[in-house]
């Protein structure tokens, strides 16, 4: 195996490593979310009976609860909450059902953006601020008894306003007093006896951006700040996270959550039918907390408690992805226009990573001068892989070649390229962000597709300055095929993630000149060298 692997040219190792990048980029990009983890750490358990078929079982000896959904009759607006940027409507089960981003910049179809579905799938799927009970009994009656609202409309300002919604119950009268602020914030109070188990939700996540390649699903930061995912599709049962600070409902741009600085949230995340979680508080008795509706905006979640950035997350390479975005950031402070900051990020990781290039390409400029050599040796000992072996490796020594050279700088570089990839495709700031004259969103794709169809050009002179050491014709076949595949993946890519790579491929092949001319000048003066020393001993 490692003869076969040492024989192979450094242009097929690049073929091998740009195949396996691709393989890599699409599978993680759908499937990073860690699995969730069961922790028992809370005790109640709770199962939804519902209109359909439970998804879900718990142990006998705990509580059954009949969460039984309301029917579409029971959808009737009791209270409005207008602010500029957003409109809330309140059900008459004390629910926030519709949510509304105003902003231009989150239109959809020129439309302010609707951040919930109500098609009749979601009806049992939990609202805002739903409570459920642990008696079924209780809970039957909670989901027949309509609230009564304080006010029928509010609208935000500057000041943050309060409105308390009340449900009269058989047993006693539960509260809910809520205070709205303009930036997305609530503050929950739920007054309720000490001796009823209740769970409240954030609701399920947004389901205004349907991408397949981002994460969508659930995210809790726990006791010891670690962060645990659980995906669409991944839910299995019930999971309990005691003493957590975040639970939030996540998709790609937009979330819907609930935080706590005192840690003290008991989350338990439930399945619905189609293995999706469902977010839910346990408590008994009075509970205090925050809230937060909207996009997943780092300088509004930061200004709001600098814990809410944990929400803006890019699976596990997000330790590295996250210092990359601030950067990014930084950049756009400084230049006004997500477009010049995205270069100007490329620019700097260029430089950065110009030490590993400038080996790369060295090493694959020795290995294509070694290839007439390479080629006598491979026909000269074909058939003998021993041999084959002792004398490439030998080749190799004597000219200070690495057959791993061109290869595996581009192997470390991929994590760089992965981590801008998912900042990139993941930042809510570049939405409505417009760059020259026909981008006016770097979120979407090109319109025009000019930018992949640059891209897949400068691939290719990159392609054609790039030393190659082919002796396959079907190899070389296919790597000259290589702009065009990627320029068809990229078609249907945020044009900001497309732009990235242009600038990328343009300073690559400013690289690749600089280089190629700094090894001319080399081999000229080694050649120079040599008839210089020849010359002197033939003088003598």
């Amino acid at each position: 195996m490692f003869n076969k692997l040492d024989n192979l040219s450094s242009q097929t190792r690049i073929i091998i490593a740009v195949v396996l990048a691709l393989a890599f980029f699409i599978p993680y990009s759908y499937f990073y979310a860690p699995k969730p983890q069961e922790n028992n750490a809370t005790s109640t358990q709770v199962q939804t009976t519902q209109t359909v078929p439970a998804t879900q079982t718990t142990p006998s000896t705990q509580p059954k609860p009949d969460f039984t959904q309301p029917q579409a009759s029971t959808q009737e607006i009791i209270a409005t909450i207008n602010a500029e940027n957003f409109e809330y409507q309140i059900d008459r089960l004390g629910r926030i059902t519709r949510v509304t981003l105003k902003e231009e910049k989150y239109h959809k179809d020129t439309k302010d953006l609707e951040l919930f579905s109500n098609d009749i799938a979601n009806q049992n799927n939990p609202k805002i601020l739903e409570i459920r009970f642990a008696d079924s009994m209780l809970n039957q009656q909670a989901f027949s008894t309509p609230y009564e609202a304080s006010a029928t409309n509010l609208t935000l300002k500057d000041q943050p306003q309060t409105i308390t919604l009340t449900q009269k119950l058989e047993s006693f009268t539960l509260k809910k007093i809520l205070t709205f602020h303009p930036n997305g914030l609530y503050e929950i109070k739920v007054e309720i006896p000490q001796n009823y188990t209740y769970f409240i939700s954030p609701g399920m996540r947004p389901s205004a951006e349907n991408d397949s390649y981002v994460f969508k699903g659930v995210i809790i930061k726990e006791q010891d700040n670690t962060i645990t995912t659980i995906e669409d599709g991944d839910s299995k049962g019930q999971s309990n996270f005691a003493n957590s600070s975040i639970l939030a409902a996540v998709d790609r741009y937009y979330t819907t959550l609930f935080f706590s600085d005192s840690n003290n949230l008991n989350s338990a995340i439930l399945s619905n039918a189609e293995k999706n979680p469902m977010p839910f508080l346990s408590a008994n008795g009075n509970l205090e907390l925050h809230g937060f509706i909207g996009p997943k905006n780092y300088r509004l979640l930061e200004s709001i408690n600098p814990n809410l950035t944990e929400v803006v997350e890019y699976g596990i390479i997000t330790f590295f992805a996250k210092p990359l975005f601030l950067l990014l950031e930084t950049l756009y402070d400084w230049c006004g226009n997500w477009g010049w900051a995205i270069i100007l990020l490329t620019l700097i990781v260029r430089i950065v990573l110009y030490p590993l290039t400038y080996r790369g390409m060295v090493s694959m400029q020795k290995l294509k001068d070694l290839a007439p050599k390479m080629k006598e040796i491979q026909q000269k000992y074909k058939g003998e892989p021993q041999k084959l072996q002792a004398h490439m490796m030998e080749l190799y020594k004597k000219h200070g070649a690495n057959p791993m050279g061109g290869c595996l700088p581009l192997l470390l570089q991929m994590p760089v390229f992965f981590a801008i990839y998912r900042v990139l495709y993941n930042a809510i700031e570049l939405k409505g962000a417009a760059w020259l004259l026909w981008i006016q969103d770097l979120s979407v794709m090109d319109p025009y597709f000019v930018l992949p169809i640059l891209m897949g050009i400068t691939m290719y002179l990159q392609q054609h300055l790039t030393p190659t050491t082919f002796n396959d014709p079907i190899q070389e076949k296919i790597f000259k095929f290589l702009p065009l595949i990627f320029t068809i993946f990229f078609v249907t890519f945020p044009s900001g993630l497309v732009l990235y790579w242009f600038v990328n491929n343009i300073f690559s092949i400013l690289q690749q000149l600089l280089i190629n001319k700094a090894l001319e000048r080399k081999k000229a003066r080694e050649i120079a060298a040599h008839k210089e020393h020849k010359n002197h001993k033939a003088e003598k």
